[in-house]
């Protein structure tokens, strides 16, 4: 990463281009001995699955026997050191497993219990604001805010005498608001908190922005069920689409009836000839993973040298692939926007501007430019406009890339200032 380099290529001029080489140098050092694991358990798990390349061909319709399906899930499945995997492009996000999840182990009139506070945005909104959420459905809903040390263990303890709780959920990722994300250990005690006070109730978790980030996922340590999306980490860059779950094998079997009909189970989803693309992505994701963490790591260093307060602080530990920038205001926000836009592969002559988006109870602005559309494995920032304004950046295909998005933030926000 020549940092100089892109600076003079892409006329990054003073105060920015000092504040990028005194971010560099300090993380120039940093090394990421948990994608090292990761990327040997990737590894490990292709050799044991033994992926034909005749396998990988697809189907259409019902997808009976499909092979590149088939040989997708197993591979999740070893992993997360999972029972099972569920993976398919019928499962259109994180939000969409996530509630397909929650619906199949939660049933009206027993309670679903947030131990890591209100859930991200829309997600909130599908448990139970909207109109036919799962709440209005019947379900019941209870949250446990974090407290400063993270998941309060006590309350949940106490939660979870009353005997009403049906499943247990967590949100690894802070989402788009101003808390921390949850380490793996994190999520470990938690998990072994609930299971103390009540060994028979699932714990769900909520796994977007955070595979393949640490060496274990939380299926490792007792999760009994993981959500997320393909377009994210696990896709690495590739993956056209879809969603998944994993854990124990009888709860993806109760997602499998939720979402598609009883006694179907798992067998249909054709994988349209995407085999290939599902298949490649997640061989190459912990490369894209690590090269996002890189160019994470650079942009908290650059904007905490430029006066910001930044969360994870660079070259701290991360659990997931999202760096919250605190800029203060909305006008910073909006030209931190429009400076990541400017440096897209796609679209960087397009101008982010705030709108409404499903969920959301205040506009959301967002910069993307990806090849597969709103994948956040690769480069982007959300951010709604609400204090303390704070942009959440994610994602980045090669660290150079994420690097030159931070530095066109940088000159945008700091021109702002002036």
């Amino acid at each position: 990463m020549n940092v100089e380099l892109l600076c003079a290529r892409f006329g990054i001029g003073d105060p920015v281009r000092d504040a990028a080489l005194r971010a560099q140098a300090r993380v120039a050092e940093l090394r990421y001995p948990a994608q090292e694991i990761v990327a040997a358990n990737v590894l490990q798990a292709f050799l044991e699955e033994g992926v034909d390349e005749s396998a990988l061909a697809g189907t259409t319709g019902y997808g009976y026997d499909d092979a590149a399906r088939a040989h997708y899930e197993s591979l999740l499945a070893r992993i997360f050191g999972a029972e099972r995997a569920l993976a398919r492009l019928a499962i259109v996000s994180g939000t969409h497993a996530i509630v397909a999840a929650i619906a199949a182990c939660v049933p009206p009139g027993k309670t679903l219990l947030s131990i890591t506070g209100a859930p991200y945005d829309t997600l909130r909104n599908a448990i139970a604001d909207a109109p036919g959420s799962l709440v209005a459905q019947g379900m019941r809903y209870r949250e446990i805010p974090l407290a400063p040390s993270g998941v309060d263990l006590a309350s949940v303890r106490e939660a979870l005498r009353a005997n009403e709780v049906a499943a247990v959920f967590m949100q690894r990722s802070r989402g788009y608001a101003p808390r921390p994300s949850l380490s793996v250990d994190a999520c470990a005690s938690a998990i072994a908190a609930v299971k103390g006070a009540s060994s028979q109730t699932p714990v769900l978790v909520d796994d977007c922005y955070g595979e393949l980030v640490e060496a274990r996922e939380p299926t490792h340590d007792g999760a009994d069920l993981v959500m997320g999306s393909l377009i994210k980490n696990l896709g690495g860059t590739l993956a056209p689409g879809g969603g998944y779950v994993a854990g124990r094998a009888d709860l993806v079997e109760r997602v499998a009836t939720r979402l598609f009909a009883p006694g179907l189970r798992d067998r249909l989803g054709p994988s349209l000839g995407f085999g290939k693309a599902f298949v490649q992505g997640l061989f190459q994701a912990p490369l894209v993973v690590e090269q996002c963490l890189r160019a994470l790591d650079f942009a908290a260093a650059l904007f905490e040298e430029l006066g910001f307060s930044v969360d994870p602080a660079p070259g701290s530990a991360r659990s997931d692939i999202v760096q919250a920038i605190r800029l203060g205001s909305r006008e910073l926000l909006l030209r931190f926007a429009h400076g990541v836009q400017s440096a897209m592969p796609l679209n960087a002559r397009f101008r982010p501007e705030p709108g409404e988006v499903p969920g959301y109870a205040v506009p959301v602005v967002m910069s993307s430019g990806a090849f597969v559309g709103g994948a956040t494995i690769e480069l982007s920032c959300d951010a709604p406009l609400r204090p303390p304004y704070e942009v959440y950046l994610q994602g980045a295909v090669s660290t150079a890339h994420g690097v030159l998005g931070a530095l066109f933030a940088a000159r945008a926000v700091t021109e702002e200032r002036r």
